[in-house]
């Protein structure tokens, strides 16, 4: 199995990352990754872009330093029940839009309260993924958001960062791994990076994975083709819900 494509990634414009989006291309492309997301925090989080950052995506060309750019945001989930800091008319512009728990957004609860909101996260057609859900601060009943996720046609994240930044966190991403197999539920992988160098940094996922003898078909990021497929079922879902809402 190789990991060609980075869906979690975090430029200067997050206020605690340390790269510009070009010098994370030219990260990704020196690690051999030839797509990257680049998914800053959304607006709530203390010294992330607000608004106009995020539609203004729009403008960054198709490659940087060879390296595919997919347009996206890591989506603050703002309460237990699911809401998200970014209007929904910004997420439907987007490529790819994750939503995850932050502590200066949302202070932790009680496990059925973290399983709520995630769930309600994913039920949500403009998000696709759900960040770090291993996090441990966040505790959730992990198959509930695992059927969720299967039930929505909706991804889980695999963090390599968790492993390092968020203790605890790796029995819960095992976990997540073993019941995704299960269920047949697709997967994303993300290195978290927030400097250049740490694109496309993946050693403990990949352990983890060959640990599990998780399925590569079940990993999106080991194609190119597959995001760009998933992206189009992500598009024909918005267009979906658009055509329910006018007529």
């Amino acid at each position: 199995m190789r990991i060609v494509v980075d869906t979690h990634t975090h430029t200067i414009a997050s206020g605690h990352a340390y790269s510009t989006i070009q010098e994370m291309a030219k990260g990704a492309s020196d690690n051999g990754i030839e797509m990257m997301a680049v998914t800053d925090h959304g607006p709530d989080l203390p010294g992330a872009p607000g608004f106009l950052y995020f539609h203004n995506l729009k403008i960054l060309p198709p490659s940087i330093h060879g390296v595919r750019i997919i347009r996206g945001v890591e989506a603050n989930i703002m309460d237990f029940e699911g809401a998200i800091d970014l209007p929904e008319r910004f997420l439907g512009k987007l490529d790819f839009c994750m939503a995850g728990y932050h502590e200066p957004c949302l202070k932790p609860g009680k496990v059925h309260d973290h399983t709520r909101g995630m769930v309600r996260a994913l039920s949500n057609p403009y998000i696709d993924a759900v960040s770090h859900p291993g996090n441990p601060k966040y505790q959730v009943d992990i198959e509930e958001v695992v059927l969720a996720a299967k039930e929505h046609g909706k991804l889980i994240e695999i963090n390599n960062h968790s492993f390092a930044v968020r203790t605890g966190s790796e029995e819960n991403c095992r976990q997540f791994a073993i019941l995704c197999k299960r269920h047949g539920v697709r997967i994303v992988t993300g290195s978290d990076a927030h400097f250049s160098d740490s694109v496309g940094e993946f050693g403990k996922v990949y352990r983890l994975l060959e640990e599990v003898g998780f399925p590569e078909e079940l990993v999106l990021n080991t194609s190119v083709q597959k995001i760009d497929a998933y992206i189009r079922e992500r598009k024909e879902r918005i267009h979906s819900l658009t055509e329910r809402i006018l007529f």
